[in-house]
Parts: structure tokens; C-alpha cells; sequence
């Protein structure tokens, strides 16, 4: 049975999982899925998304009808963190980190990290640089969102002064979702001048062949 992932191209949280998947080498089912865009941009600005999460199907899989939730040999799992670890766990332990419960555990913590302290600014970043219609764009958010985010990138460049990568010398799990933000940074605010082991980090991420599956920059600007 075809292992399928239901999700959006565009949302981050959908792209760790196709990342995850590039890097296991896994073949998929991609069903497009949103409540908020669609192949054409945001619903903010009169667009259709793609739908299906608000269907009795999709809720009896995932009642939050969020995006992303995948289906492996009838295994259904939603949270894209959850999904990241569930995959490696299962295909590649050794990749995905080292197999070790201390490697696991300190990748895990950078992942949750991102999703509290890097996700909403980086969401609210996009969302008046982009996909708002320019009426309804605020430069205060902007530059807050800015700030934030240099502060919190600072934290990022510390541990990078220390290791490779972000849970230490090799590539593991903790680096999927730091891949999606380093990019849409590097995107969205040309960060780099100021952040010299976050550059060395973003071009080593970048030289991985499962980046090509997020590298597109419509895919970090869709509105």
C-alpha cells in the first residue's frame, strides 16, 4: 500500500514532511489539502483553496482538519513533528538520529523549538510581505516579525558556533524543519551578513538533494 500524505506544497509544516520522505528515499501519494490556499494563493485574496479538510473523510483521520496527516499501510498520523519522527523511526533510525536516545531527544528539542519560537513570526513575515492583499499589509508587523526572528536566530547561530549541525556533527531529524526556515529567511529577509555559521549551515542544507523538493521560492511566497 502506497504511503499517501495529504497537505499543501506551500505550508512549511507540509514541507518537513516532504522532506522527510526525500531523505528516506520514499515514494507517495501527495493529496492537495488546505483550508487556506490553493493552486493559485490565499483565500485572503478571493482565492480557492484546495479543500478535503473539512470533509467527514478527512475529520474521521484528522479531526483538527489540519494539514499534514499521512496514511502508512492504514497507520494514520497527523502533526507534522510527529510525522518527521514516526518516519524515521520506522525506515532509517540511523539517519534520522543516529539511533541514539540523546541524539533523538536534543533534535526533538529543536523542533519543537521552531514550531513555538520560529513559525509565527515567520507565518505573520510571509503574510504581509505576501500573501495579504496589499491593502491589508502591516509594516509595523513586518518589522516586528523581523525583530523577532533576528532574535531568535541569534539563539540558532550560538549552537552553530558549536556543532555542524544543529544536534551536533551530523545531519539528523533536527535539521528538517531548520532547512524550511533557514530558506524562507534567506528568502524573505536576506539575513545572512550578520549570522556567518547560520550561512555556512543554510549552504551545507542547501547542497542536500532533498532540498530541491522545498527550494522553489513560490512555495515559501504562494499568496
Amino acid at each position: 500500500m502506497t504511503l499517501q500524505l495529504w497537505g499543501r506544497p506551500s505550508s512549511a509544516r507540509t514541507q518537513k514532511v516532504m522532506l522527510a520522505l526525500s531523505e528516506l528515499n520514499l515514494t507517495y501519494e501527495f493529496i492537495k489539502a488546505s483550508a487556506t490556499m490553493g493552486p493559485q494563493g490565499s483565500v485572503s485574496r478571493g482565492k480557492t483553496p484546495y479543500g478535503i479538510v473539512n470533509t467527514t473523510e478527512y475529520l474521521e483521520k484528522n479531526p483538527n482538519g489540519t494539514i499534514p496527516t499521512i496514511s502508512d499501510e492504514g497507520f494514520i498520523l497527523w502533526e507534522s513533528n510527529a510525522i518527521v519522527q514516526y518516519l524515521g523511526m520506522k525506515y532509517n533510525p540511523k539517519l534520522f538520529y543516529d539511533a541514539n536516545i540523546e541524539t533523538f531527544a536534543s533534535a526533538s528539542r529543536w523542533m519543537m523549538w521552531e514550531n513555538n519560537q520560529l513559525i509565527p513570526p515567520m507565518h505573520d513575515l510571509a503574510k504581509h510581505l505576501y500573501r495579504l492583499p496589499e491593502n491589508k499589509r502591516d509594516e509595523d508587523v513586518v518589522r516586528k516579525s523581523k525583530e523577532k526572528l533576528f532574535l531568535e536566530f541569534k539563539k540558532v547561530e550560538v549552537q552553530l558556533s558549536k556543532t555542524r549541525f544543529i544536534s551536533g556533527d551530523q545531519w539528523c531529524m533536527g535539521d528538517i524543519p531548520m532547512t524550511i526556515r533557514c530558506h524562507r529567511w534567506n528568502i524573505l529577509a536576506k539575513p545572512f551578513a550578520d549570522f556567518p555559521n547560520l550561512l555556512r549551515y543554510y549552504r551545507q542544507l542547501s547542497a542536500r538533494p532533498s532540498f530541491n523538493t522545498i527550494s522553489a521560492p513560490e512555495l515559501h511566497t504562494a499568496g
